[in-house]
């Protein structure tokens, strides 16, 4: 089983255009037809294309679902510019049609109650609170049962990016990982992948949850990971820039990272 993540960037590329990517993305990462297919900054109007799309941060301009179609052409004139003023993002998984979707579930993954609790623990500064409050972000499950009556739990998450104190991300991916964990049955694979915003050497969570105590599979080296639990995967594989390079530009600010699991 091929699963892929790959975050979006809202359809914009490197550098930046005024026009967006984004049928050009879907195209090259659905190409070679993955099982499943994790994304993230998706603009808020496109996320009814896929098998699930959920909305994390809401488009600004007003509520759903009138505001997505106004979002995407307020953007139109200059993606670049723009990228998620207007539109809003989510995060969808795409799956393949052979496989039979169980169940879906999401959670938000910094919600006020657990912002104050972690910003306490953490002792973090009224710059870092604010910065956490600003946008929200999700993780979205979905159970998924192969041909061959082998079930998995598919975790897609987006965790806070803030630089500064890659703690936010870290607590957040934490919490994903309970999600998804509490959320599967017995018997089933977990995956969790995304854009983590955390990196290996620095992140206390990913060293805990590649431990015997949590058993996923060792992560990548960058801020894009899949981990898996309770099956073999290969090693991530990160494309190079040139797979998705299209003229003199890159699509998107991430390349898309992928496992196999057998």
């Amino acid at each position: 089983m091929l699963i892929r993540s790959w975050n979006l960037f809202h359809g914009n590329s490197v550098p930046p255009q005024r026009e967006g990517f984004l049928d050009e993305m879907l195209r090259l990462a659905a190409a070679d037809d993955p099982d499943v297919l994790c994304l993230q900054e998706v603009p808020a109007w496109a996320l009814g294309r896929f098998t699930a799309g959920d909305v994390a941060a809401r488009p600004a301009i007003g509520p759903l679902p009138i505001t997505a179609e106004l979002g995407r052409r307020l953007t139109e004139p200059n993606h670049g510019l723009l990228r998620s003023a207007f539109s809003g993002q989510g995060n969808a998984i795409q799956v393949s049609p052979r496989l039979r979707v169980l169940a879906h579930e999401t959670l938000t993954l910094n919600p006020r109650r657990f912002r104050a609790t972690q910003s306490r623990a953490l002792e973090l500064s009224p710059i870092a609170r604010l910065a956490w409050a600003k946008e929200r972000r999700i993780v979205q499950a979905l159970r998924v049962e192969e041909p061959g009556g082998r079930t998995l739990l598919v975790a897609n998450l987006h965790c806070t990016s803030y630089p500064a104190d890659e703690r936010l991300a870290d607590a957040e991916l934490l919490r994903a990982a309970w999600f998804a964990v509490s959320t599967a049955a017995v018997e089933d694979v977990v995956v969790l992948a995304g854009d983590f915003n955390v990196r290996a050497a620095r992140s206390r969570t990913l060293r805990d949850l590649t431990s015997p105590e949590w058993g996923f599979a060792e992560s990548g080296p960058g801020i894009d990971h899949i981990l898996v639990r309770g099956a073999a995967a290969s090693p991530l594989r990160r494309w190079p820039d040139e797979q998705r390079q299209d003229g003199d530009r890159l699509l998107s600010d991430h390349a898309p990272v992928e496992v196999e699991v057998t």
